[in-house]
């Protein structure tokens, strides 16, 4: 009996640290598709031109939120850290000035997406965004470049304005 409960202890042991949220979520990333799946905070966006200049199109301490669910529907915002307020308090009576700084600081869209293993991207088919040129297009590749259990990183060599973005986000805490 003594030999069974000494073999039990660290088998439990074992399985209760599998339990614990960073090691079950690496654990179960066995695909790229499993490890995207939940909810990323925003902590860097850069941009860089052909000539190798950068930039930071959302400032240098950047907000947004980004959501994979398992039924291949996504979500996502980003913008500045401040925005401004509207005066007004009022979305259809914001200043010329106002209306500007909120759609050059921030974006947000949602679709659905796929997830190409073998070439380590995400291909997003955007169904909405607070940036209408982006709609109707064909999907849109991400190129995963770093993926743990607490940090995902891409890049977007596609954007309108010719730019590469890159983006790096940490797994939301839970509530």
């Amino acid at each position: 009996m003594f030999r069974r409960t000494g073999l039990a202890l660290p088998g439990a042991m074992m399985l209760a640290l599998s339990c614990l949220p960073g090691r079950r979520a690496a654990a179960q990333a066995a695909t790229l598709g499993d490890g995207i799946l939940g909810t990323w905070t925003l902590v860097s966006a850069t941009s860089q031109r052909e000539d190798g200049t950068r930039g930071e199109p959302f400032g240098p301490n950047p907000k947004g939120v980004m959501m994979f669910a398992r039924d291949g529907h996504f979500s996502l915002f980003q913008s500045r850290a401040e925005l401004p307020r509207l005066a007004a308090n009022d979305r259809a009576r914001a200043t010329p000035e106002e209306a500007m700084a909120v759609v050059r600081d921030s974006i947000a869209y949602y679709g659905t997406y796929t997830v190409d293993e073998a070439g380590r991207s995400l291909w997003l088919r955007l169904e909405g965004s607070t940036y209408a040129n982006l709609l109707g297009d064909a999907p849109q590749r991400r190129i995963i470049n770093r993926l743990t259990a607490t940090e995902l990183a891409f890049s977007n060599p596609r954007t309108p304005n010719g730019l590469t973005l890159h983006a790096a986000w940490r797994r939301a805490p839970p509530p």
